[in-house]
């Protein structure tokens, strides 16, 4: 009797993102995945059943890869203009293969209204709890609407701009929410 096979999930995920990435959200199947992953297509459905698992299974894992560094960077229970903060500072140490990193995986994303629904509740999340009677929690909500902006300009290639404007732009935006700031 063999040892039970057992597959790296992660191992697939970064396949199914190399994917997206090389070839765009049309390119990801369950074939291509498999292939890329060296796995038969029932591995990858056993691990994620289809197409649409799979893909709430990199927007899972990008979410918290996200929201770990958000609260590494803003601390515990940071006030919302701390955590706008802190979102800024995360997104401008994006460097130019994890911003296509993402903004391919929210390619994929727009393609079911199951998946933009999530994406939607993680921004509203973002806004929530900030009080926008205060000139500081306005400007926080303003340097989260800049920081994404920026970050979908670049990673869809809207605006073409290299590391130092993109370095120089977060500069400018962390300057809005001023640390000691409360919302």
């Amino acid at each position: 009797m063999g040892r039970r096979r057992t597959i790296d999930r992660n191992k697939v995920l970064d396949a199914a993102e190399a994917i997206v990435n090389a070839v765009g959200a049309a390119g990801l199947t369950i074939d291509a995945v498999a292939k890329a992953a060296g796995i038969t297509k029932g591995g990858v459905q056993y691990c994620f059943g289809n197409k649409d698992g799979l893909i709430d299974a990199m927007m899972e894992r990008w979410f918290n890869e996200f929201d770990t560094a958000v609260a590494a960077e803003g601390g515990d229970d940071p006030d919302p203009v701390k955590a706008m903060r802190a979102h800024a500072s995360v997104t401008a140490r994006m460097n130019t293969a994890d911003n296509a990193r993402t903004s391919g995986m929210m390619a994929a994303l727009l393609q079911r209204e199951e998946h933009m629904a999530k994406n939607r509740a993680w921004y509203r999340a973002r806004l929530d709890g900030i009080d926008l009677s205060t000139e500081a929690g306005r400007r926080a909500r303003l340097a989260f609407l800049a920081t994404e902006g920026v970050f979908l300009l670049r990673g869809f290639g809207f605006v073409e701009m290299d590391d130092a404007e993109w370095q120089d732009m977060f500069a400018d935006i962390l300057k809005l929410p001023e640390p000691g700031d409360a919302a």
